[in-house]
């Protein structure tokens, strides 16, 4: 059983960060209720899920309807956690707004997952995980030097600045609930979370160690020894000695030690150093270079495909890429000694029944529509 045992979740079904929110508080052992469209449910339950929803059961209920409402009222009266993704207002018109909740279950931990939140004169517009990020200097700040940004798949907004902060919200709600008895409204808004991942780069840029140029900054592949490299065979590795000590042994194994080399942080010769180093690391396969560096200090690894990574050799003892039948996914995160949580990707874990589901909560299907 995981840290979160006992802890029951309502999720209102969404997209992207909402999912994996609740599938990440399912991983660590809350039991989760996901509630659906009535045809969705059935799909679901025939086997054809959404993104990130294995593991729990779902709920069909059209909450256009006053027996969808009441249905979704009975799982709000008996969860610690909702979690909405919905446009602000939507809950609202639904009659299932924070005060209506509240008033139902004071200890509700209310937790709303948008991308501009709840307030302020974008929070009705629609938008995804790249649009949150262009407003806050996140997207601009990544890619090379004279290019077009480049978006990092859909990791900063959506699962970085979305899930992780939503998640941390409800996690922070429920321990102030054992104080005040209380619970309270998480808004959790992707243009804000992407924004404090930033904190690191704004500090840089107001002490004079960021420009906004894009590619000419240490971290972003402006600086040679922190970069993505081709090799002879095609394939890449990734190049990060930023200390000096790193940065001596990642000379020492390209044999560049002892050459002529201008200093490390010259940025005016920064060219120089890339052309060196571009020039050696496309002598041998990226595999040669995995075993020259092997667990050295130099700071340089394969660049591996999501197949090949479920076989190299520390993913795989840690299982954070596991391939079980055929299929690859992530493992679980964090690692608890005592309470360890549950993988609802693996397709040895199946999904709790409704019915047993509905039963632990202290409802039965009369109370929720689903005799």
């Amino acid at each position: 059983m995981g840290p979160l045992h006992g802890i029951r979740v309502v999720e209102f079904a969404g997209i992207g960060p909402g999912p994996m929110a609740a599938m990440l508080l399912s991983d660590l052992g809350a039991s989760v209720i996901r509630l659906d469209r009535p045809a969705a449910a059935e799909a679901a339950r025939q086997g054809a899920r959404p993104h990130m929803s294995a593991g729990r059961p779902v709920l069909g209920a059209d909450l256009k309807t006053e027996e969808g409402q009441a249905a979704a009222r009975d799982l709000v009266a008996a969860a610690d956690v909702l979690l909405e993704g919905f446009r602000p207002g939507v809950m609202e018109r639904r009659g299932l707004g924070p005060d209506a909740c509240f008033d139902l279950n004071p200890r509700l931990v209310y937790a709303r997952m948008t991308g501009w939140g709840q307030e302020g004169p974008m929070a009705g517009v629609a938008g995804h995980d790249m649009n949150y990020i262009s407003l806050n200097g996140a997207l601009h700040s990544i890619g090379r030097r004279g290019e077009a940004p480049v978006p990092p798949v859909n990791l900063l907004g959506d699962f970085g600045g979305g899930t992780m902060f939503v998640v941390t919200g409800i996690l922070s709600a429920l321990v102030e609930r054992q104080t005040s008895g209380r619970g309270q409204v998480v808004d959790a808004a992707m243009v804000d979370g992407s924004a404090l991942l930033m904190s690191m780069v704004y500090e840089d840029r107001e002490r004079g160690a960021w420009t906004d140029e894009r590619g000419t900054n240490y971290l972003d592949t402006g600086a040679p020894w922190y970069d993505v490299y081709e090799c002879a065979d095609g394939r890449h590795v990734s190049v990060g000695c930023i200390e000096p000590q790193f940065y001596a042994a990642f000379l020492e194994g390209v044999g560049l030690a002892g050459a002529d080399l201008p200093d490390q942080w010259d940025q005016e010769n920064w060219p120089v150093l890339r052309e060196r180093f571009a020039e050696v690391l496309r002598t041998r396969t990226r595999d040669e270079w995995a075993e020259v560096f092997g667990r050295s200090e130099a700071c340089v690894q394969p660049v591996l495909s999501m197949d090949e990574a479920a076989e190299h050799p520390h993913v795989h003892a840690r299982g954070s890429v596991v391939r079980k039948d055929g299929r690859l996914y992530p493992g679980p995160a964090p690692r608890f000694d005592r309470t360890p949580g549950r993988v609802t990707r693996d397709p040895d874990f199946g999904e709790p029944g409704l019915e047993a589901t509905l039963a632990e909560w202290g409802l039965d299907g009369t109370a929720t529509g689903h005799e």
